[in-house]
């Protein structure tokens, strides 16, 4: 069993409220995590058709069951109208940490849960594994390795081959889910438009471009977007607004939250095919900001990432708010250091006047500080608490 970080954030937020809700992508950890957290809970998954049926036809009667219990009920977005008995069924009965709910998808949930359980519920996001958590369990892979198979954490507990549990995993999870919000029919369609995501993951996302090559419509290009962020696998890294002078582009940038999915929607099958293919730099960008970001995430903080560019195309791949200033970070995958992979920092330094020392992330094993910035390999990632 890998220990997850984001357990400790659960165990202080039951604390605090009686609704306890963990959304993420299928097959982050989820449910390991509620039941592992919370062992004397009565679980019960509404993935399960006859509990599903008894929840949507008699939800009175279904929630009667777990008076005076700690219940987790895994995959609640399949009956959001339960949330509003829950809040009655809370309101009777509101012991801290009672009632822990699990949802894959928050597509209409974040809305459902503000509108029911405002003030009720604490909630945590739960990614894939994070590096971090890899390296506490005493995993070495390669950096090729994990932008192969990813971070989910069935890769590395049951150690199956990533293009099989890949393959499972888009047509049980990706293609029924999404389907079925979108009641998509030609799938094949479908199909290429998740690839053609999958070219473009740490790009701008240039929404009339993928609408073309996808065949569809730009309306529903957005509309699929949309659903496949609210599935959790991939997230869009908003520009940072302060121009200091500059003109500044007002594009998101498109990001996967695992590299492995978007290596397997690529065709990449292995580490020794991944070393040497062009979407590598890209891949190892996402692998780095979406780290980034499931560390915000497991400590219960908000999201605090954007990037920064200009219009001649000076990028600053992240930059982080802090208390104490904005972070600038750059990414690179080689593992040599460059002095050009210092430009855009220093430009940005130049106008921002940030306090915080600057960092640059890259593909090598080694720590140090060059040119006033603080260059870390990928594997051993501080923060400073930002």
């Amino acid at each position: 069993m890998i220990a997850r970080q984001a357990q400790a954030t659960l165990q202080r937020l039951a604390k605090g409220f009686p609704i306890l809700v963990i959304t993420g992508p299928r097959q982050s950890g989820k449910t390991t995590l509620a039941r592992l957290t919370f062992p004397d809970h009565r679980y019960v998954s509404l993935e399960d058709i006859d509990e599903r049926e008894f929840a949507r036809a008699d939800p009175r009667g279904f929630l009667a069951r777990f008076v005076g219990q700690g219940i987790i009920l895994d995959e609640v977005q399949r009956v959001p109208d339960l949330l509003s008995y829950l809040q009655t069924d809370n309101d009777l009965n509101p012991v801290m940490g009672r009632i822990v709910l699990t949802a894959s998808q928050q597509f209409g949930l974040l809305a459902a849960v503000t509108q029911s359980l405002a003030g009720r519920a604490g909630m945590i996001q739960l990614l894939p594994l994070s590096l971090s958590e890899l390296n506490h369990a005493q995993f070495q892979p390669s950096l090729d390795e994990v932008l192969s198979q990813g971070l989910y954490p069935a890769l590395y507990q049951r150690q199956p081959l990533a293009s099989d549990w890949y393959s499972s995993y888009v047509a049980t999870y990706v293609e029924r889910d999404v389907r079925q919000l979108l009641q998509i029919r030609d799938l094949a369609q479908f199909t290429r438009f998740l690839k053609l995501c999958a070219a473009r993951t740490g790009q701008l996302l240039n929404i009339s471009s993928l609408a073309n090559d996808a065949g569809i419509s730009q309306t529903a290009a957005k509309q699929w977007l949309s659903v496949l962020e609210a599935s959790y696998l991939i997230f869009l890294l908003q520009p940072y607004h302060e121009n200091f002078g500059k003109r500044l582009t007002k594009t998101p940038k498109l990001y996967f939250y695992d590299t492995g999915l978007a290596a397997f929607l690529l065709g990449i099958q292995d580490s020794e095919q991944m070393n040497s293919h062009s979407a590598r730099p890209a891949l190892f960008e996402t692998l780095i900001v979406s780290d980034l970001l499931k560390k915000r995430w497991n400590a219960g903080q908000t999201n605090n990432l954007y990037f920064w560019r200009d219009h001649v195309g000076l990028e600053v791949d992240v930059v982080m708010t802090c208390k104490d200033g904005i972070q600038p970070i750059e990414i690179k995958s080689g593992q040599t250091i460059a002095s050009d992979w210092f430009n855009a920092l220093n430009k940005w330094q130049g106008l921002s006047n940030s306090k915080r020392q600057a960092m640059l992330i890259y593909g090598g094993d080694e720590s140090y500080v060059r040119q006033n910035t603080r260059c870390q390999g990928w594997y051993q990632v501080n923060l400073d608490q930002c």
